[in-house]
C-alpha cells in the first residue's frame, strides 16, 4: 500500500467513525428528547386533572351557595308576607272596632286631666292602670310604623345573612 492509500484509509476510517460517533449521539439525544416528551405529556395530564378537578370543586362551592342563597331568600320572603299580613289583619281589626290601642298614663301626672278608669273588661286586663285610647287615625298610623320597621328589620337580616354566606367566598378572593 502506498502512503496515499494508508492516508485515505486513515482518513475513511477517521470519517466513518466520526459519522458512527454522530449516529450513536442522535440515537442517544432522541432517546432524551423521547423520554422528555413522555414525562411533558404525564405532567401536562397531571395538570389538566387538577385543573379539572379544581373546577368542578369551585362550581359545586358556587352551587352550593346558590342553594342556601334561594333557601335564605325563600325564607325572608315568607317572613315578609307573613309580617305583612299580620300588620293587614291589625289594621283591618283596627279599622272596625274589634281592636284598640290604648296607652298608659303616668299616675303622677295631674296635669293630664284623664281620668280613664282602670277597671278590667272581658276583653283585656288592665291590672289597675290608667289607661287612654288612641284615635283609630293615630292607631293606623303607628301600626304603619311598625309595619315599615318590622320590613326593615326583615330585609336588614336578609342582608346580614347574605354578607355571611359569602364572606368566606370573598376572603379567599385575590
Amino acid at each position: 500500500m502506498t502512503p496515499g492509500q494508508i492516508l485515505g484509509a486513515i482518513l475513511l476510517a477517521m470519517v466513518i467513525s466520526a459519522a458512527g460517533a454522530w449516529q450513536v449521539q442522535d440515537w442517544r439525544y432522541g432517546g432524551r428528547l423521547a423520554d422528555q416528551a413522555d414525562q411533558f405529556k404525564t405532567d401536562l395530564g397531571l395538570v389538566s386533572a387538577a385543573a379539572a378537578k379544581q373546577a368542578r370543586d369551585e362550581t359545586d362551592k358556587r352551587l352550593a351557595l346558590e342553594q342556601q342563597l334561594a333557601g335564605q331568600d325563600q325564607q325572608h320572603t315568607r317572613e315578609l308576607s307573613d309580617a305583612q299580613r299580620n300588620q293587614a289583619v291589625l289594621r283591618d281589626r283596627l279599622a272596625t272596632s274589634d281592636l284598640r290601642l290604648s296607652v298608659l298614663l303616668d299616675a303622677a301626672d295631674s296635669a293630664g286631666g284623664c281620668n280613664v278608669p282602670a277597671t278590667t273588661s272581658t276583653v283585656g286586663v288592665v291590672h289597675a292602670a290608667r289607661r287612654a285610647q288612641l284615635d283609630p287615625a293615630h292607631a293606623q298610623r303607628i301600626i304603619a310604623i311598625t309595619d315599615a320597621g318590622d320590613q326593615g328589620l326583615i330585609a336588614l337580616r336578609a342582608c346580614q345573612a347574605y354578607v355571611r354566606a359569602i364572606s368566606p367566598l370573598t376572603k379567599n378572593q385575590p
